[in-house]
C-alpha cells in the first residue's frame, strides 16, 4: 500500500512512551542539541583543568573536572552549563522531583565513558539515560 504525502505517520511521536510531548518544552532534545551541550561542557572542563595544570596539558584532570562539573550541576540545578546554553534540562522520572544524587553520579560516570551515550533507543535516549530513568528535554 502506498501512502500519500498528506497522510500522517502511524509511528508514535518521540517521547510518547515516556509521557513527554512531541514538541516544545518538555519534549525530548535532539541529538545535535545534546551533543552541542556535551561539547560546551567538555570545553569548559578542559579550560578549568588547564587553569590548574598550565603550562602542562590537563590530560585526565579534565575528565575529573567534567565529572564533578556535570554531577554537581545536575544535582543542584538539573542542567549542566552546556544544557543551559542549548536550552535543555534533565528530566527526572518523577515530574517535579529533585534528581537523586546516585542518578547524577551514575549517569555522569557512564557519560564519561562516552560509548553508553552513543547507544540509543528508539526515542534517541542514550544508555546512560535509560539506566538512570532520565531524559534530556527542551527547557
Amino acid at each position: 500500500m502506498v501512502r500519500s504525502v498528506d497522510q500522517a505517520s502511524q509511528a508514535p511521536a518521540r517521547g510518547a512512551s515516556l509521557g513527554l510531548p512531541a514538541e516544545g518544552p518538555g519534549s525530548l532534545a535532539s541529538f545535535t542539541s545534546r551533543a552541542g551541550g556535551y561539547v560546551v561542557d567538555a570545553l569548559l572542563s578542559a579550560a578549568v583543568a588547564w587553569a590548574f595544570t598550565a603550562p602542562e596539558p590537563p590530560g585526565n584532570v579534565s575528565l575529573l573536572v567534567f565529572f564533578v562539573l556535570t554531577a554537581v550541576s545536575l544535582m543542584a540545578l538539573g542542567q549542566t552549563p552546556g544544557h543551559r546554553l542549548m536550552g535543555l534540562r534533565l528530566a527526572h522520572p518523577t515530574p517535579g522531583a529533585r534528581l537523586a544524587p546516585w542518578r547524577a553520579v551514575v549517569r555522569t560516570a557512564l557519560l564519561v565513558l562516552l560509548v553508553p551515550a552513543l547507544i540509543t533507543d528508539g526515542d534517541g535516549r542514550g544508555l546512560h539515560d535509560r539506566l538512570t530513568r532520565t531524559a534530556v528535554v527542551r527547557a
